[in-house]
């Protein structure tokens, strides 16, 4: 039976970026990247990381952005755009962000899009690209 959305052990993945991004916790991290070369395009300079370093520079890049950013809340909309090809599995995932940002609220939203690839048994993140869509500062917390 072909899946329609991805399942628990694709969503891994989302998660645990999500889970670092939102607490800055490495341990989330832990096997979900590749270990063929990562691509990452983020929202933050130098946007594109590629390479056999990838992984540490875009972990350093993300930790610098989100310094100034406290709690912070993501949620999930529906994965969009499912597709999986022998070892690889495609997806775009909406997500929205709430938090502060220098003491006031915000909101985010904003879409990625995940390539993952089965290595050893396991769903692993080969490349994500991350796209703001819309972004506020809050008079008040919503």
């Amino acid at each position: 039976m072909e899946l329609e959305v991805p399942d628990v052990s694709m969503m891994a993945v989302p998660n645990a970026i999500a889970g670092f991004i939102a607490s800055g916790d490495e341990y989330l991290l832990e096997g979900i990247f590749s270990e063929q070369a990562v691509t990452i395009v983020e929202n933050f300079a130098p946007y594109l990381f590629e390479g056999a370093d990838a992984v540490v520079r875009w972990k350093e890049g993300m930790r610098a952005h989100a310094e100034h950013l406290e709690d912070l809340h993501p949620k999930f909309g529906d994965p969009q755009d499912f597709s999986v090809t022998g070892d690889q599995a495609f997806f775009t995932l909406p997500t929205s962000w709430r938090g502060l940002v220098h003491g006031t609220p915000f909101f985010e939203e904003g879409g990625w899009a995940f390539l993952l690839v089965r290595e050893e048994g396991n769903w692993r993140l080969r490349s994500y690209g991350w796209a703001v869509t819309h972004m506020a500062l809050l008079q008040e917390a919503e």
